[in-house]
Formats: C-alpha cells, structure tokens, sequence
C-alpha cells in the first residue's frame, strides 16, 4: 500500500511589529491536518493581538480538501477574516486563482493570486 503525502508545512515568523505565516499545502488536505496546524497559527495570533497578519499560501501542491477539511477551511478563515493584513495565493491552477478573489471578499485585508512565490513575498514584505 502506497501512503500519498498531504499535510501542511508551516513557518511562523514574528518580523517587529509584524507577523508572517507561510504555508506549503500538500495533497489532499484532511480534518486531522487542520487539527494539527490550525492551534500553531491560533497561539501566533493570541501571543500578539495588536498585530495583524501577512500570509503566504502556497497551493501549487494541494490537490484539494477531504469534505470535513473543507469545512476546517471555511471556519479558519472566518475566525480570522480580521486577522489578515495581506494574503498572497501562489498556484498554477485557474481555481487556485478564483479561491484568491473569493477570498478577497471574506478577509480584512487585501488577497492576491500570483504564480510565482518570490513576486508573492515581495508583494508581502511591500509597506505600501
């Protein structure tokens, strides 16, 4: 039997008075993923509640979500659609692009699609 990887790698960076989480979406993402992750962000985001978030999402590996992870997903972003300064989506996939605009509508802050991670960061690390 072959176990095909899924999952989500995270970083968490507190840069001064800003916070960055960049995450790499792997696979077909399951309800047990979000409970893994999910309590890494919510404690970056407790430890500083005066500071709003930047974030990276990296798509181009996610193949999709189980039906409960999707709600996961749902959920997070709701509770955090406050939380958000800046969003960067990175994908290859024309649906990874209508999740960006989608998102747009439900979070604080601004969202954008891009194709290329290092255009992502520097859209991110942008004061402007």
């Amino acid at each position: 039997m072959t176990t095909k990887e899924h999952g989500v790698g995270i970083a968490i960076k507190r840069i001064g008075d800003k916070l960055f989480v960049e995450m790499t979406m792997i696979g077909k993402l399951t309800h047990e993923d979000y409970k893994f992750f999910v309590p890494m962000i919510d404690g970056a985001i407790n430890a500083t509640p005066d500071v709003k978030m930047n974030m990276l999402a990296d798509l181009r590996k996610l193949e999709g979500w189980e039906p409960r992870a999707a709600w996961d997903d749902f959920k997070f972003g709701l509770e955090h659609r406050a939380d958000f300064n800046k969003m960067a989506f990175v994908g290859n996939k024309t649906w990874e692009k209508l999740s960006a605009k989608i998102a747009n509508r439900w979070v604080s802050g601004e969202t954008r699609y891009f194709e290329d991670r290092d255009t992502a960061l520097a859209w991110l690390e942008d004061d402007d």
